[in-house]
C-alpha cells in the first residue's frame, strides 16, 4: 500500500463506457481512489452502493469517487446499470494500476492462496498527493468514513 504523503501516481484507464480518464483530469479535486476485488460480489456491491447513496454528499464536499477493479468494461457497464451508480469505475485488466497501488497482493480464502486485489481506499489532495491510505477496508463502512474524513 502506498504512504500518506506520497505523489499518487498518475493513470489512464477506460470507464464503463469506455471512455479514458486520467487522474491528472482530476487535478484541483479530491479524489477517492477505491479498489475492489471484483463487480457483483456481496462486500463490493455493498461498498459501490454505500458510495452512490452518498455521492451527492461527496460532491457537495468537492470530492469525486473512482472504483478500480480488473474486471471488464461490459462488466462494469452492467454493474453500473444494475445498481444505478452514479460515479466512474474504471477497468484496469492488466493490473497496472492495481499493482502501481500497491494492491495486488497474496489472499488466502478457505485455506487456498491466490492473486487479488486487496480492498483499499485512497484519499488524494487537489494537488495529486495521497493523504489518506487505508487498507483492511469494511466495504459497508467505508462509504461512511471516507464522507466523515472529508473536510
Amino acid at each position: 500500500m502506498l504512504e500518506a504523503g506520497t505523489k499518487a501516481p498518475d493513470f489512464t484507464l477506460p470507464d464503463q463506457n469506455g471512455e479514458m480518464h486520467s487522474l491528472s483530469d482530476y487535478k484541483g479535486q479530491k479524489v477517492i481512489l477505491y479498489f475492489y476485488p471484483k463487480d457483483n460480489t456481496p462486500g463490493c456491491t455493498k461498498q459501490a452502493c454505500g458510495f452512490g447513496e452518498r455521492y451527492p454528499q461527496f460532491c457537495k464536499k468537492g470530492a469525486v469517487i473512482l472504483g478500480i477493479s480488473k474486471d471488464s468494461v461490459a462488466s462494469h457497464k452492467k454493474f453500473e446499470e444494475k445498481y444505478s451508480l452514479p460515479f466512474t469505475l474504471l477497468s484496469d485488466t492488466e493490473l497496472d494500476v492495481i499493482k502501481a497501488y500497491d494492491v495486488w497482493k497474496e489472499k488466502k480464502n478457505y485455506g487456498k492462496v491466490s492473486m487479488g486485489v486487496v480492498r483499499t481506499t485512497y484519499l488524494i489532495d487537489e494537488e495529486g498527493t495521497i493523504v489518506r491510505a487505508i487498507d483492511k477496508v469494511k466495504a459497508a463502512e467505508n462509504p461512511q468514513d471516507m464522507l466523515d474524513t472529508l473536510s
